[in-house]
């Protein structure tokens, strides 16, 4: 699946949970419009745009900075916020495993996880 179908399909699994919890589902975009940037939320009135770049980054990357971008627009407690990535994450977890993981990403997930 390409990048932009893989986010195509984000978009719309992480909307439908954030209606699944009665919360402003953003619209999604790539790239920014703010040049050097990997997110940016625009809010407005009744919900807000999440844009998100996609190129030259990993998959994982790109769907953390779209769920920070629903909880971040929903303005959410502690407790809602860490109930509802749980839930997001769970929703998109299959994109991670069937995603084809660049030999360079795949050594700095081992190197990282060698650390933590």
């Amino acid at each position: 699946m390409s990048d932009t179908a893989t986010f195509t399909c984000a978009a719309q699994l992480l909307s439908a949970v954030a209606g699944r919890y009665g919360l402003v589902a953003p619209g999604f975009r790539s790239p920014p419009r703010v040049v050097g940037v990997q997110r940016t939320i625009r809010r407005r009135q009744g919900g807000g745009v999440v844009a998100v770049a996609i190129k030259d980054r990993p998959l994982a990357g790109v769907l953390a900075d779209m769920i920070e971008g629903i909880v971040v627009l929903n303005d959410l407690s502690v407790g809602e916020s860490c109930t509802l990535r749980t839930a997001l994450w769970e929703e998109v977890e299959q994109l991670l495993q069937s995603a084809p993981v660049p030999v360079a990403f795949s050594r700095a997930i081992l190197a990282s996880e060698r650390v933590a």
